[in-house]
């Protein structure tokens, strides 16, 4: 199989090939210009004549769930990463197949994280072909020095979901890491000792997988409630001693941070917010689990009870800092796709205005409209932007592949999108002339704020004019980028091969950019 073919230059003038890993993709077209036709994928139907008429699905053992489910050369196999560094599931998955003498397999992840190194081996001996999910880490960093034998295929939250419902991705067998199920297959993330909050990141899983395994370490009688994944969907339960460590889907500090540059920028962030009105009584918006962005919160939350206002909703990864406002009454709802910390799994569990969701309801752009473009304000990290305000969220200045894309491209199609973020890290400017890795055009970035100024996109002029009586310290993102290099130096350009060892999907499907190895 060809790793990748007919290279072209797309709408964003990145040159991405259309053949990946032997099939056919399609160039990125520019934002909203790539419509699909045809209809959403089916999975095989199913007979109830061919399931228990008791209910019990019960397998002994996930070895026999995976041969009870046909597992077989050169399959796809997806998992969810609602444990993130907890995980426990995909290195046995593995070990299986390994055992079995099984290659040539595509892992599907919603998300990799370092407790997944182990896998590397299995990516070296052939058992694992490629990763077509975000890759944190130490598999980024294999996959950078072009050792992958597959192309890795990055895809957002949104973007994994649009790619399983229009059959871009088949999975063939699904295995879903469950705190608590019953012996139909029920489950839910919400309850039982090992308790992560939601299972929506495995949702489409479960909806088009040919075969579907529950592992769970709580099995309970019928029925598991709340069901979040849906029995009906499941083929197979596999009760285990130990699914995942909760205690290891803390996502970053989850603190607030005590950086007085990292203070500094969510205190100007905030300030720019009120003074450009785009915060008000019944706003909205999201932020990220990182300490920048939970001390922009709490600047929110300082200026919602100085006007006696109230928030509709927080979309969220949640953590105790949101929870907080919403069981103080200055939210009214906490949206929730992914819980970074145990706090928040408490509250999903007591508070029913702290609403779990999945990427079919918030992100999925090949939808009849998603909740993403109905938030005020969106605030986002990013490794690099650029003069054009293009920005980078997967790879870092020197091109090597560390993190994963997330809900992060997702949440661009909200009303005023924010990235605060230091002006250099280590010494290095992070405003470019041109981003190392293309993961979102510059039109859906409207404002970089940094601890030495702000610059506005040109486009958002109603932003200008608001904020240009403000006081803020308003600048172009070209005296941004003069300032850093005047203080670090103008930044080496990665030493890059023209091999391409992964590519970014756009939320539609479509191909924005392409990775190349790294040479040292």
């Amino acid at each position: 199989m060809t790793k990748y073919d007919k290279l072209v230059t797309n709408a964003a003038g990145r040159v991405v090939p259309t053949i990946i890993n032997g099939e056919e993709h399609i160039p990125f077209m520019g934002v909203g210009k790539y419509k699909p036709g045809g209809r959403k994928y089916g999975p095989k139907i199913a007979s109830c004549a061919d399931y228990p008429e008791d209910g019990n699905k019960v397998v002994p053992g996930l070895k026999e769930a995976l041969v009870r489910s046909g597992l077989k050369d050169g399959m796809t196999i997806s998992t969810h990463h609602h444990f993130r560094n907890g995980d426990l599931m995909a290195n046995q998955v593995f070990d299986i197949a390994k055992e079995l003498g099984i290659k040539d397999l595509r892992w599907f992840p919603s998300a990799s994280f370092p407790c997944q190194e182990h896998l590397v081996q299995y990516l070296e001996d052939g058992t694992i072909n490629r990763i077509e999910g975000s890759m944190n880490g130490p598999l980024g960093r294999f996959a950078s020095l072009g050792k992958m034998k597959g192309v890795g295929v990055l895809r957002s939250h949104g973007g994994r979901y649009q790619a399983i419902q229009d059959g871009e991705v088949k999975i063939d067998i699904a295995v879903i890491a469950a705190p608590t199920a019953d012996a139909f297959g029920n489950a839910n993330g919400v309850n039982g000792s090992a308790a992560c909050g939601l299972l929506g990141f495995a949702l489409g899983d479960s909806q088009y997988a040919d075969k579907v395994i529950v592992v769970t370490y709580n099995l309970v009688p019928f029925p598991a409630i709340p069901w979040q994944i849906h029995g009906n969907y499941v083929d197979y339960v596999v009760e285990v001693d130990k699914v995942g460590l909760p205690e290891k889907i803390i996502s970053g500090t989850t603190q607030i941070t005590k950086s007085p540059d990292r203070l500094l920028i969510a205190e100007i962030t905030a300030g720019f917010c009120e003074k450009a009105g785009l915060i008000y009584d019944g706003f909205s918006y999201q932020a990220g689990a990182g300490g920048t962005a939970l001390s922009i919160g709490n600047y929110f939350g300082d200026i919602l009870r100085k006007n006696n206002w109230k928030a509709a909703f927080i979309r969220a990864g949640s953590n105790k800092y949101p929870v907080e406002m919403l069981e103080e009454g200055i939210v009214s709802y906490i949206l929730d796709g992914q819980t970074f910390d145990l706090e928040g799994v408490r509250s999903m569990r007591e508070n029913s205005n702290h609403v779990a969701t999945s990427p079919f309801t918030s992100y999925n752009y090949h939808g009849k409209g998603n909740f993403a473009s109905l938030i005020d304000i969106v605030v986002l990290g990013a490794t690099e932007v650029d003069v054009n305000f293009n920005a980078n969220v997967v790879s870092h200045s020197d091109g090597y592949l560390l993190h994963g894309i997330g809900g992060w491209q997702n949440t661009l199609f909200g009303k005023t999108t924010i990235m605060p973020i230091p002006l250099f890290r280590d010494r290095i400017p992070v405003i470019r002339d041109e981003v190392t890795t293309l993961c979102a055009p510059g039109e859906m970035i409207d404002v970089i704020v940094t601890e030495r100024g702000i610059a506005i996109n040109p486009l958002r002029t109603d932003l200008i004019e608001k904020t240009k009586s403000s006081g803020l310290p308003i600048k172009t993102i070209q005296e941004l980028k003069a300032e850093a290099e005047a203080i670090c130096g103008i930044p080496e350009k990665p030493d890059l091969g023209d091999e391409i060892i992964a590519v970014v999907k756009w939320v539609d499907g479509t191909v924005i950019d392409s990775v190349r190895r790294v040479i040292k």
